[in-house]
C-alpha cells in the first residue's frame, strides 16, 4: 500500500469513501506480495495493483460494491476458482484479497499513518480479516507514542508503547497482536497472524492481517569508486536507503554519487561503529584495501547485518580472512562474509558487478537457486527466506 498511500490519503482528506483491496496472503506463483494494494475512488478511478493485471477487473467490481454496502470482504482468487480463472489468473497462483471501505470515520488514523511514513517512522496496521471477531476492526501500532498520547512528540526507545484503536475482542487480543506486530515491524514483515477468538495464542480461528510500514532497509556502501556508484544506483532501485562512505573527501562527493541518499566522509570502521545496523541492513565493502577492509569488517561481522559482502579477488579474500583471524574473529563470524561479493554471472563492468550483487541480495531474501529458470522445475516465486 505504500506506493498508493499519498493518493488515497488525498481521497480520505476530501471526505470520500473508497474501496481498498489488499493482498493478505499468496500461494504458489502469485504475482504480488502481501501488502500490495489497489484502490477505487467513488468516481471509478483506479490506482495500484493486486495481481499485475490478472484479476484487477474482478477486484475493481468488488471494491465498488464494498464501497456502496460498507461491508468488508475477504475473497480468494486462484486457478481453482472458475470465475477467477476466467478473468485471467492463469499463472498457477492463489491470492487472498481483503477489500474494505475506507473513509475518515472508518479509518481516522490514515492521515497520521501517511505522515509517519513520509517522516520515515515505523508504523503498522493490524486488521481483523476473518473469524469470529469484528471483521474490519483495526489497530495501529506506532513507531512513537500514538497521536494524542503523552510523549507523542518525544522520540526514544519506548516507541512501541504507542498504539491506537482496538481489534474489538478485548484487551487480551490487542495485547497479543501488539507483541507480534512489534517483532514484525522490526523486521519489516507483512502477513497474517492467527489467534483464538479472544487472543489465545493456541487458537487459529481469528485472522489478523499486519501491514508493516517500516522505513526502507539500509544499504551501506564503503569505498567511493566507480563500482560503488553502480551499486548505489541498483540499491536505490531495489528500495534501499543508500549511504556511501569513504575517508577520502575528494572522492566521497554527492556529485559522484547522485543516487545515494547520503555521502559520508569518515573512516569506514568509525562510521559503521556509530551508525544503526539491524537484520535488514546490507553492507557492501568495495574498498579492497587492507587498511580500510580489515578494521571495517572487524566491526561489520559483529553487527546483526543481514548481508555483508566484500569485493576482491580470491587471493585478496584469502589474505583478508587471515588478517581478520589475526584480529580475533571466529570461524562463525567469518562464515557470514560473502566474498568475493555477488553471484557468478561473469560480471566485469561496474554495472554488471552491481547486478551480480543485487542478484545475490534477491537470492538471499527469497531463497532462489541462482540457476536459469529454464534449468529448474517447480514454482517460480519463492516464499520469504529471511
Amino acid at each position: 500500500m505504500r506506493d498508493i498511500l499519498n493518493k488515497v490519503t488525498k481521497w480520505w482528506e476530501a471526505g470520500e469513501t473508497f474501496g481498498l483491496a489488499t493482498v493478505v496472503r499468496t500461494f504458489r506463483s502469485a504475482p504480488r506480495d502481501p501488502g500490495a494494494a489497489l484502490a477505487v475512488s467513488p468516481d471509478g478511478e483506479v490506482i495500484g495493483s493486486v495481481s499485475g493485471g490478472c484479476v484487477e477487473g474482478a477486484v475493481y467490481e468488488l471494491s465498488m460494491e464494498v464501497s456502496e454496502t460498507g461491508n468488508p470482504v475477504l475473497r480468494t482468487y486462484g486457478v481453482s476458482d472458475d470465475d477467477a480463472f476466467a478473468v485471467g489468473l492463469t499463472c498457477g497462483g492463489i491470492l487472498d484479497i481483503f477489500v474494505e471501505p475506507v473513509n475518515q470515520a472508518r479509518f481516522p488514523e490514515l492521515g497520521e499513518i501517511a505522515a509517519a511514513v513520509e517522516r520515515g517512522e515505523p508504523v503498522a496496521v493490524a486488521t481483523v480479516i476473518g473469524g469470529p471477531g469484528q471483521i474490519g476492526a483495526r489497530r495501529v501500532i506506532w513507531g512513537r507514542a500514538a497521536p494524542g498520547q503523552a510523549g507523542s512528540d518525544e522520540p526514544g526507545d519506548d516507541w512501541h508503547t504507542g498504539a491506537s484503536g482496538t481489534l474489538g475482542s478485548g484487551a487480551r487480543l490487542d495485547a497479543a497482536v501488539d507483541d507480534d506486530v512489534r517483532g514484525m515491524l522490526a523486521q519489516g514483515l507483512t502477513g497474517i497472524r492467527r489467534y483464538g477468538a479472544h487472543g489465545e495464542r493456541r487458537g487459529d480461528e481469528l485472522g489478523v492481517f499486519v501491514n508493516s510500514f517500516a522505513p526502507p532497509p539500509r544499504m551501506l556502501v564503503f569505498g567511493a569508486i566507480d563500482f560503488a556508484a553502480a551499486v548505489a544506483r541498483v540499491g536505490k532501485f531495489l528500495g534501499y536507503h543508500v549511504t556511501v562512505c569513504d575517508a577520502r573527501q575528494v572522492f566521497a562527493t554527492k556529485s559522484r554519487f547522485p543516487d545515494a541518499d547520503e555521502v559520508i566522509v569518515e573512516w569506514p570502521h568509525r562510521f559503521l561503529a556509530g551508525t544503526g545496523v539491524d537484520a535488514r541492513t546490507v553492507i557492501c565493502v568495495l574498498t579492497h584495501d587492507p587498511k580500510f577492509d580489515v578494521p571495517l569488517l572487524e566491526v561489520a561481522l559483529r553487527t546483526p547485518a543481514g548481508y555483508i559482502g566484500a569485493m576482491g579477488s580470491r587471493r585478496t579474500h584469502e589474505d583478508r580472512i587471515e588478517r581478520l583471524r589475526e584480529v580475533g574473529l571466529t570461524d562463525d563470524e567469518l562464515a557470514r562474509l560473502r566474498s568475493p561479493i555477488g553471484l557468478d554471472l561473469g560480471a566485469r563492468t561496474p554495472e554488471e558487478t552491481a547486478v551480480s550483487i543485487a542478484a545475490e541480495l534477491i537470492q538471499l531474501r527469497w531463497g532462489g537457486s541462482g540457476q536459469p529458470l529454464t534449468a529448474t522445475e517447480g514454482r517460480i516465486h519463492h516464499q520469504y527466506a529471511g
